[in-house]
């Protein structure tokens, strides 16, 4: 368990109004002042592995009786929404950036389902692109985006950062120019974006999903 989750837990067991405070001072109860965002993250975490029961809305955050959590665990899955792709921040997956959270069924979701968050699609840029099951990324749809897959293989799609830009291309290597190619699936024309090996970007995770705005 993340240290801030286990300080978080052992806090909603110790008080019984936690729910009550703001996420602001939660923060403050954990050494982490300021970062109210980070605190939301935990907490969301610690009520997908049933240890807690939330609703901020009504103030409750409250920790699960043993046996419970059985119950109610593994059914679905919060992922972070961190922006859009295309005009996103170079920071694209950090907690500080996080907007908001999709639930999803896990049945939906790889087994290992730490590091995946999403991003909304923005424009059509890639709405040739099959992704899974003959799903397209259309203009607004939720792209699933695994953050641990940071070495792209050629074909893959991926999210790649340049100049603090995120977008979402088909990763080509052109090993005969000593060059990668950025390129958009679209029923649009979109020029490839193309980039020397040693250039200066990143690629923040690989595309493994898409659920349909």
């Amino acid at each position: 368990m993340h240290d801030t989750q286990a300080r978080l837990l052992t806090l909603a067991r110790q008080n019984k109004n936690l729910g009550k405070q703001s996420l602001r001072q939660i923060a403050k109860f954990i050494d982490a002042e300021g970062k109210p965002q980070v605190v939301k993250y935990h907490l969301r975490k610690l009520e997908e592995s049933g240890l807690i029961q939330m609703n901020l809305a009504r103030g409750v955050i409250k920790p699960v009786k043993k046996g419970v959590a059985d119950k109610v665990k593994n059914l679905f899955y919060s992922l972070p929404i961190v922006g859009s792709a295309n005009c996103g921040p170079a920071t694209v997956f950090a907690d500080e950036r996080i907007e908001g959270y999709l639930k999803v069924s896990t049945k939906l979701l790889p087994k290992r389902k730490d590091g995946l968050y999403v991003l909304i699609a923005d424009g059509p840029s890639m709405n040739r692109a099959v992704i899974h099951d003959g799903e397209t990324i259309e203009d607004g749809d939720f792209v699933v985006i695994d953050s641990a897959y940071q070495t792209p293989k050629n074909k893959d799609i991926v999210v790649a950062v340049i100049d603090g830009m995120a977008t979402i291309k088909r990763y080509r290597e052109d090993k005969k120019n000593n060059r990668i190619a950025l390129e958009a699936e679209s029923t649009e024309n979109y020029l490839p974006i193309f980039l020397h090996e040693n250039d200066d970007f990143s690629v923040s995770g690989k595309v493994i999903g898409v659920i349909k705005k």
